[in-house]
């Protein structure tokens, strides 16, 4: 393997997969993260890792539906298990592409490369913004002659408006053939409307756009997409196989949605 440059990391600024490592209990960030997330409603923390709790539940179900391989677009920094351990445990030969825009997230990535034997992950340093450089990659290591399942975790509330999160999102799927997954998680205030102006201002004074939006602004996320059940539901009501979890506000609107 090519060595990589040591990526540059502004310690100066916030970062939102570095203030999500703090929601989430990890190690990983810096004094500015951790300033914007103690200045959050201390309901942040737990609707952080129910949000990760969705996305256990999410990947392991696709696995178990014989999903094998799965673009990860907003990684964040490994907290495990990582959802190649989840799939992987489940199907051996799982192909797994991350990608982020955070450098700090490459300096973790081998522990995102840490495959079985039989299956593959890799890693991209790119931003959601630019869905053909992700695609590209990602082509050279998934087989996009059968589904993928595409992964975006508490991310497209860090887009604004004004880039368009809605074509983003659709020139990613579009990209994906028949029988493909979009597995989405979204932050609203809907649930929290009491905690919405803590919230806007704790990321505005980080210097990080937020971008709430309601449950009527995020089912456009699955436009021409088939929602599995229980459909666009908040976090904690997502599930398909075991016991049920508790059901508690979330923060967070979720959904798994087939490409037909």
């Amino acid at each position: 393997m090519t060595a990589t440059p040591k990526p540059v990391i502004d310690t100066s600024r916030p970062h939102p997969a570095r203030v999500y490592d703090w929601l989430l209990g990890g190690k990983d960030h810096y004094l500015v993260d951790q300033e914007v997330g103690e200045k959050l409603p201390a309901e942040a923390r737990g609707n952080a890792a129910r949000n990760r709790a969705f996305m256990h539940r999410a990947a392991a179900w696709l696995a178990g539906q014989g999903v094998d391989q799965f673009l990860d677009i907003g990684t964040g920094i490994p907290t495990e298990p990582n959802l190649h351990q989840i799939v992987q445990a489940l199907i051996p030969s799982a192909r797994v592409v991350y990608a982020d825009n955070d450098p700090i997230v490459l300096r973790h990535a081998e522990a995102l490369l840490v495959s079985t034997e039989e299956g593959a992950t890799d890693y991209i340093q790119a931003d959601v913004r630019d869905p053909e450089a992700i695609l590209a990659h990602a082509r050279s290591v998934l087989d996009f002659d059968r589904p993928v399942a595409l992964s975006l975790i508490a991310l497209l509330h860090f887009i604004p408006d004004g880039d368009d999160p809605y074509g983003v999102t659709r020139a990613l799927v579009d990209a994906l053939p028949s029988g493909s997954w979009l597995v989405l998680s979204h932050g609203t205030a809907d649930q929290h409307p009491e905690l919405e102006n803590d919230t806007k201002d704790a990321y505005k004074e980080g210097a990080i756009p937020l971008r709430m939006r309601s449950r009527a602004e995020v089912e456009p996320f699955f436009a021409g997409l088939e929602l599995a059940e229980p459909g666009l539901v908040t976090a904690t009501d997502w599930y398909r196989e075991g016991p049920a979890p508790v059901s508690e506000r979330s923060g967070f609107y979720v959904g798994v949605a087939r490409v037909p």
